[in-house]
């Protein structure tokens, strides 16, 4: 099972649950999503399954990924956990590989604290999903009938009702995201040492679940990223370092170091959560106050970092 070097845990924990194998593919440094070119580097005999994960809300290259998998005959199993609502060339992600997962935690565009989806037009897949969470009960018998080893994974009613309310809201504040991103990208354009992730025009909606940007501490006196980020924090700006890369995990397999995902990981990528999009304009320019703030200062920032 290929999965990129750089997503949340699940994704691989996920793998090992049923015991596969996991091999980690590398990124594009321009999309920060999976780079089919080292996916191509990364397949044996053995693989049967890749992971595209549509990271922050953007959709992965799904051209690419299912024009390799229906050459290698492997099944995509699409991470849609941040990307309600995403769609590739028009069509809704999750809805493109053999199925999606998606995630209602308490920090997605669409939450109900907890809980997921899964999503397949198989319909072998979708009563085996049905049926491992709801402690393996077949759709078609008794209550207490148990054929396969399962979980309860059901969500609450109340839950539920959450979910479908948000969805009457979700295209308003998808549009309002969208067009905060865009507004972002226009504005970090005019700073060197900061930009957006390239631009797709395939990605026919983009669900902005975060806002990501690169950040090139050469531009800010050699800033390190973490520092960066501690500043910008100081500022009142909300901001993370994003994913650590799989492999760095002592509880998750090994492998040697992948060059994009060591640098989103450890150099480049600054993360802006999702609500910070639904402010308003005035809101969104003091990011850029406070990134061209801490540009004028950071020689300053570095030399007093180091001295405490």
């Amino acid at each position: 099972m290929i999965v990129p070097a750089y997503t949340f845990i699940g994704t691989a924990i996920a793998a090992l649950d049923i015991d596969a194998k996991i091999i980690y593919a590398d990124i594009s440094l321009e999309t920060y999503t999976i780079d089919i070119e080292s996916v191509k580097n990364k397949i044996t005999e053995r693989t049967k399954v890749v992971i595209p994960v549509h990271l922050a809300g953007r959709p992965a290259d799904m051209d690419a990924v299912r024009e390799f998998a229906e050459e290698n005959n492997l099944s995509i199993l699409e991470d849609a956990a941040q990307a309600h609502g995403a769609e590739w060339r028009s069509r809704r992600v999750g809805a493109i590989g053999e199925a999606g997962a998606f995630s209602f935690q308490s920090s997605k565009n669409i939450t109900a604290g907890e809980g997921g989806a899964i999503t397949t037009d198989d319909d072998r897949l979708a009563y085996t999903a049905w049926s491992l969470r709801n402690v393996g009960r077949p759709r078609d018998g008794p209550w207490y009938e148990h054929r396969l080893y399962g979980w309860n994974y059901r969500i609450t009613e109340w839950q539920a009702a959450i979910l479908l309310a948000q969805l009457e809201r979700a295209p308003k504040l998808m549009e309002k995201r969208d067009s905060s991103a865009r507004y972002l990208d226009k504005l970090l354009m005019e700073i060197d040492g900061v930009e957006p992730l390239l631009s797709d025009p395939r990605i026919s909606r983009h669900a902005h679940h975060l806002y990501i940007f690169r950040y090139d501490p050469a531009e800010f006196n050699g800033l390190k990223k973490e520092l960066f980020i501690q500043a910008m924090r100081e500022e009142g700006i909300p901001c993370n370092a994003g994913y650590r890369p799989l492999y760095s995990y002592n509880f998750l397999p090994s492998s040697s170091p992948l060059p994009n995902t060591e640098k989103a990981a450890y150099i480049q990528a600054v993360w802006i959560p999702q609500p910070v999009l639904l402010a308003e304009k005035e809101d969104l320019e003091d990011i850029i106050i406070a990134i061209e703030k801490i540009k004028k200062h950071s020689r300053k920032i570095k030399e007093e970092c180091k001295s405490s």
